[in-house]
């Protein structure tokens, strides 16, 4: 990857591939619908500084108020290496009155380093995703997005130089076509299409090396989730049966969640609920995760990934989850607007690639094959 850049010099290798100023309009404008008098919380890194920069601008020129929330480097480590119990196990009331008062919120993913929480006890961070659980549904509640800007620390994760990570999550975001908005609302169109085929479908099956899984999704509503929640985005997704879940699953792509990099997870289910569980590497984190709460055994989504343009795994669930002819499963939290009903603090999306021998089928008819769609032209 060649020597270490400064801050500034990552910063100029990007902006020379990717536009801050138009990813921030999208972010804004499509994403957000940022209108006027609101409250707009913005959360990053200073590694994200030009795109932040660029974000205030868009929100103050739509009449709303910005507020940036910068993370500095080792800020997160440095929280769970000293705080105590009660720092752990309560929360800021400071934080549930911002979830009350804010209009509208951005997570932008840009870490120093990818791997900042590898060495902490995962149960310390089970702890804190406990205590916080009540400011997250408050947040949830509102109107938000998640996104990534290129840095140093994730290129490395994905095992791209920085260029062409930049040059990846522009393509990924549709910022490398002369209208992104109108590429996202044609992906919308084919996601609608693809609702429509799944509408009154009883059970899903997913097969693949090591994977035989059938849920139940009946009654249950799907979500065209087409960039304004996620950016990228491409996926449709809902919530299954809590009881539904039979059989096993074998994770292909690895996962970084918190930091933590967990590779090869497989999953035995009975009863919707997880019965046996490993990994090949992370299985601590695994099993802390599992232990979270007594929601965090059963499943609170299943996403059929449908962004072609994401053509290999990154390490960064934001896109590896929408890599066309996947699907991914979610241990923990369901999204209430699709009927599911799993309570929990935790909600990590695991990635079984279907795109080499793998299959999913609805109510015995294939839907994927391969990783393509039956039946139904994707964009890309």
């Amino acid at each position: 990857m060649g020597a270490a850049l400064t801050p500034d010099e990552a910063h100029a290798v990007v902006t020379e591939i990717l536009d801050p100023a138009a990813f921030a309009d999208l972010l804004a404008g499509y994403c957000l619908e940022v209108e006027e008098e609101q409250h707009v919380v913005v959360r990053s890194s200073a590694m994200a500084l030009p795109l932040l920069l660029e974000l205030q601008r868009a929100i103050l020129e739509r009449g709303a108020w910005p507020r940036l929330d910068t993370e500095l480097p080792g800020q997160s480590r440095g929280f769970y290496a000293h705080a105590r119990d009660v720092q752990l196990d309560d929360f800021d009331d400071l934080a549930m009155a911002e979830a009350k008062g804010l209009d509208a919120v951005l997570g932008i993913q840009a870490p120093y380093d990818a791997r900042e929480l590898a060495g902490v006890d995962p149960q310390r961070i089970a702890r804190a995703a406990r205590a916080r659980r009540p400011v997250r549904e408050r947040t949830l509640k509102k109107r938000w997005c998640s996104t990534l800007w290129p840095t140093p620390a994730a290129a490395e994760r994905a095992g791209m130089t920085l260029h062409d990570f930049a040059a990846f999550v522009r393509a990924a975001t549709f910022l490398d076509q002369s209208d992104p908005v109108a590429a996202w609302r044609g992906l919308a169109r084919f996601q609608a299409v693809l609702i429509e085929r799944l509408a009154g479908v009883r059970e899903l099956r997913i097969e693949a090396p090591g994977t035989d899984l059938t849920l139940n999704v009946k009654g249950r509503t799907w979500v065209n989730s087409d960039g304004r929640r996620n950016m990228p985005s491409g996926e449709v997704f809902t919530g299954p049966r809590e009881a539904s879940a039979e059989g096993h699953v074998r994770f292909t792509v690895p996962s970084s969640p918190a930091g933590v990099y967990v590779e090869g997870v497989e999953l035995t289910f009975r009863g919707g609920e997880v019965v046996e569980a490993r990994a090949a590497a992370g299985e601590e984190h695994l099993r802390a995760a599992l232990a979270t709460d007594d929601g965090a055994r059963r499943l609170g989504e299943i996403g059929i990934g449908t962004n072609f343009g994401i053509r290999r795994p990154v390490g960064a669930i934001l896109f590896d989850e929408k890599i066309g002819g996947t699907v991914h499963l979610a241990l923990g939290r369901s999204y209430p607007e699709t009927g599911g009903k799993t309570v929990s603090a935790l909600h990590w999306d695991l990635i079984c690639d279907l795109r080499d021998g793998g299959r999913l089928s609805a109510d015995g008819e294939p839907l994927l094959v391969n990783g393509r769609f039956v039946g139904l032209q994707a964009p890309g």
